[in-house]
């Protein structure tokens, strides 16, 4: 199946399950909701009969709001390999984690703002991410499998100059928590659809040009792996994991200026099997209608 969250024409935000070309209602309050009621939420998704809607009617939002997002990096070793390319200050190796801002999450064709105020390096980083469908904690790879409900794409967009000052200190997320940092989508592809999410074919565009392109066969470790390593920390179901980024990255170019996202740019993240999360890029004063504060970041 493929689930997705939307706002019908009315207005109201809905639950449906993706049927072709069309939309099809699940008569629960919101994606977290469906999770949560564990395989009776996917057996009402399955059978799901409610309000159809021509997916060219609707507008898509960010298919889940977790209660946590569990962002992990480090996990491809070629990310680790073009960050030698600038010397960056700190390896990047499993197993890095961090808890993202739930508020900077937007759903495809949504836009990216870009707070030039705080930042002139604003990047792209294309991942896989997971979205578990049972609770638990304390457990070992042979058992993660079962935990995983569904799949999803993720922009970890990231402003690399403020990346490179909180790394002063070794850590980091200011850098990719601001609002609209955090693009999800374009639905969440059950297990039984995708198949074997070790392989996947990944690629980024930007403005039809491809920037990222690699393959989920290529990370280091597995998911099971990084599901079980992360596993004291407690899941809820609904919960996000990421598992990183692969090469390909602006910011680790020598030539990273000509690279970095502009305004009136679109990312594309595409995965196999998943499909497109597709998100311009706009300026502050487009979004807001008038200048930013004064810078705080660097």
């Amino acid at each position: 199946m493929k689930l997705v969250t939307f706002r019908e024409p009315s207005g109201a935000s809905r639950v449906g399950v993706l049927r072709g070309d069309h939309v099809v209602t699940v008569d629960v309050p919101d994606m977290r909701a469906l999770f949560e009621r564990g395989d009776a939420g996917m057996e009402q998704a399955e059978s799901a009969a409610g309000p159809d809607y021509e997916l060219a009617a609707v507008r898509l939002e960010a298919p889940i709001i977790p209660r946590k997002f569990f962002h992990t990096s480090g996990n491809f070793r070629e990310h680790e390999e073009e960050s030698k390319q600038v010397d960056w200050s700190h390896e990047i190796a499993p197993w890095i984690v961090f808890f993202q801002n739930l508020d900077s999450i937007i759903g495809t064709g949504e836009p990216i703002i870009y707070p030039d105020h705080l930042t002139s390096e604003l990047d792209y980083e294309l991942e896989l991410c997971m979205v578990l469908r049972k609770a638990g904690k304390n457990f070992g790879p042979e058992e993660a499998a079962d935990y995983i409900g569904g799949y999803t794409i993720f922009n970890d967009i990231t402003a690399r100059d403020i990346q490179r000052e909180e790394m002063r200190s070794g850590v980091f997320s200011f850098c990719k928590s601001i609002d609209t940092f955090s693009p999800l989508g374009p639905w969440i592809v059950t297990p039984d659809e995708l198949g074997d999410p070790h392989d996947l074919e990944m690629k980024l565009r930007v403005n039809g040009e491809l920037r990222q392109a690699s393959h989920s066969s290529r990370m280091a470790v597995t998911l099971p792996q990084i599901i079980s390593h992360y596993s004291p920390l407690v899941y809820n179901r609904g919960d996000l994991l990421s598992t990183g980024t692969v090469a390909g990255v602006a910011g680790f170019r020598s030539d990273a200026t000509d690279y970095y996202l502009r305004p009136g740019d679109e990312v594309e993240c595409e995965i196999e099997g998943i499909g497109v999360l597709r998100n311009p890029v706009i300026s502050w004063e487009q979004a807001y209608g008038k200048p930013a504060p004064a810078g705080v970041a660097g």
